[in-house]
């Protein structure tokens, strides 16, 4: 064989080998990462105190409380408490605690060693269910299943007015159904527990007496907070229940005397007023959440069966 002949078949047979192996294996095309789950933000918590101020807390996890207050937010941490749930940082302390149905907590200034609270800022309130000593507070859930969301702009204090539209009273307790009514131009919404103060003919506010956010009162059974729609010159309506009858083994003789009632949107700082005369005893008044009427249905009264005619012998 020749040399050309032998450089041809060379060549052939190289040919065909390569043809024979299998594609270089192609790198897998980029697949787009799948976007992280957005986790909604945690909903506040919104506390009535005794000064009007509303303190709104989102807890996001068991060891961080998210404090609003005046319009400003603090980040505080989870640290060791005698009971309840005691939160500090950024200058303040937060130590909330349930009982029965009322969750009640104080908002403090820390002391020099940022640890300990030695100044009382605010003492609030909210009803809730009782939870155990340690625990943060449960996080609201819908006020009811299938609740509209508000679609007008929280109502302001500039654009209500507060008036009382009647009231009940039995077994020494009292009840005032109070209003608040759009006198602006545009729409507006309230959802939740209005803000309540007490104050004397002087216009000091009666540090004595306590305001309790509760669903429900002696008159009605409870209602959870709902969004309320009020066009302009519409109303909502809360409830402010109080008992008159001293409670002397408290020690308490002489019941204080309110002369005007001061209040706030819930969410808002802005307050309207009304002048009213009365005498909480006790230490405190319970106001309820809003609602769209000024009187909630009651439960229907169940029908009595008729007594069985006795038979005859």
């Amino acid at each position: 064989m020749s040399l050309r002949r032998l450089t041809a078949a060379v060549a052939v047979m190289a040919l065909a080998a390569a043809c024979t192996q299998p594609e270089a294996e192609q790198p897998p095309q980029p697949v787009a990462p799948s976007p992280a789950p957005q986790t909604p933000p945690t909903p506040p918590v919104g506390y009535a105190c005794e000064s009007g101020q509303t303190v709104e807390v989102r807890y996001p996890d068991a060891s961080t409380a998210q404090v609003t207050y005046k319009g400003q937010s603090y980040t505080l941490r989870s640290v060791v408490s005698a009971s309840g749930a005691r939160y500090a940082g950024s200058g303040l302390e937060w130590w909330s605690a349930a009982r029965g149905p009322q969750e009640t907590a104080t908002l403090s200034r820390l002391g020099p060693n940022e640890d300990v609270g030695v100044a009382v800022l605010e003492r609030c309130s909210r009803p809730t269910q009782a939870t155990a000593p340690g625990e943060p507070a449960p996080q609201p859930g819908p006020a009811t299943p299938g609740a509209a969301t508000p679609a007008s702009a929280p109502c302001r204090g500039p654009q209500l007015k507060l008036a009382e539209e009647g009231g009940d009273a039995g077994a020494g307790n009292r009840v005032s159904i109070l209003s608040l009514q759009n006198v602006g131009t545009a729409p507006c919404s309230l959802t939740g527990y209005p803000g309540v103060v007490l104050q004397d003919a002087r216009g000091r506010n009666l540090t004595t007496v306590r305001t309790e956010q509760n669903p429900g009162s002696y008159f009605r059974n409870g209602q959870a907070p709902t969004p309320v729609e009020l066009a302009p010159q519409a109303k909502a309506y809360f409830d402010m229940a109080w008992n008159v009858v001293p409670h002397e083994g408290q020690g308490e003789r002489t019941c204080p005397a309110a002369a005007r009632v001061r209040a706030t949107a819930p969410g808002d700082t802005a307050g309207i007023s009304l002048n009213k005369a009365f005498t909480p005893c006790g230490g405190r008044v319970q106001v309820s959440p809003v609602r769209p009427v000024a009187e909630p249905d009651r439960p229907a009264p169940q029908p009595v069966a008729p007594a069985a005619t006795p038979a005859r012998t």
